[in-house]
């Protein structure tokens, strides 16, 4: 197995479409430009530790040593799912209604493109396995110990304070936070925060591959996910959102989070159907087989209960 990153995929395809669809893909999330993806065949299983081998403590010369117990481990398997659609276009539009050098099939593919990120974006979130054909999401994969609450019963706003005790809760790959993920209300107010404290704090960014920035904090990169719900109950307060904290996989599939994908076939597939039998059309197909996976249940927090507003983005599907 082996990890990419979208970037470095549409560098390595050798079809110039696909390559295309890759790049309208990274427009639409930033987080997509430093998300690796494991390459691998069939599903990938993980082995969690739920209890470690025993040992003896403060032994004296010549005492028996009776630790025998064995670590005890529960297998745990992430799949990949189908997101894909079809771009028809007529024939009369493509010969006529080109935009510069642009032809209605590119734009169409690239709509197409676009909406299945904002499908993975939402699933990345929320998608639950439990259901056919989802993956599950990060408000599924983490850890119920590392689900943090505001301590009011309505919720409270978002501080400083709040992101350093998500923080404490990532263990894998030594504590490191690679990436705060939030929807765009509370990033706003993380910023005021920021404002509120002056200092050299507030001009912190995370440069990601590509040479564009994000807001950090404490080295980490905090993203916007514009799918995470701001119009959560608690108590009698209907607005509050979550935001996650985590760190990426290292390639090693025992670090942290990670997108999937195949590895004997194009990270994205545009496969040209051919015309329409009964119509002047041609047909396009986009797919993606993806899917998400946490190798280590320490690579992952929520804090919940921040306050927000009721402006929710509906899922795209």
């Amino acid at each position: 197995m082996s990890s990419v990153t979208l970037p470095e995929a549409a560098k390595l395809s050798q079809d110039e479409l696909v390559g295309g669809v890759i790049e309208n893909i990274i427009e639409v999330d930033q987080l997509f430009t430093v998300l690796p993806f494991m390459l691998l065949t069939g599903n990938v299983f993980v082995n969690e530790e739920d209890t470690p081998g025993d040992v003896n403590t403060f032994l004296g010369v010549g005492d028996t040593i009776t630790a025998k117990n064995p670590a005890t481990f529960t297998p745990r398997g992430f799949g990949m799912t189908i997101i894909s659609g079809d771009a028809e276009v007529n024939g009369l539009f493509e010969a006529t209604r080109r935009s510069g050098p642009y032809s209605q099939s590119a734009i169409q593919l690239s709509s197409k493109a676009k909406h299945v990120a904002r499908i993975f974006r939402y699933l990345m979130i929320y998608g639950d396995s439990v259901e056919p054909f989802q993956f599950d999401g990060l408000a599924n994969l983490v850890d119920p110990a590392r689900q943090l609450d505001t301590a009011g019963a309505e919720g409270f706003d978002l501080t400083l304070d709040f992101l350093d005790e998500l923080g404490d809760q990532i263990i894998a790959k030594d504590g490191k936070v690679d990436y705060y993920i939030m929807a765009a209300i509370t990033r706003r107010t993380f910023r005021r925060r920021l404002r509120q404290l002056g200092g050299a704090s507030i001009g912190e960014v995370k440069e990601l591959p590509d040479g564009t920035e994000v807001p950090a904090y404490n080295n980490a990169g905090v993203f916007r996910n514009d799918y995470i719900r701001t119009d959560v109950v608690k108590g009698m307060n209907n607005n509050t959102t979550s935001v996650f904290a985590g760190t990426f996989d290292d390639g090693s599939g025992k670090a942290g989070l990670s997108g999937l994908m195949p590895l004997e076939a194009e990270p994205f597939e545009v496969v040209e159907l051919g015309p329409a039998e009964a119509k002047d059309e041609d047909i396009w197909r986009v797919k993606w087989y993806a899917g998400l996976a946490l190798f280590d249940r320490g690579g992952l927090a929520e804090y919940q209960g921040i306050n927000a507003s009721s402006f929710s983005i509906e899922p795209p599907f």
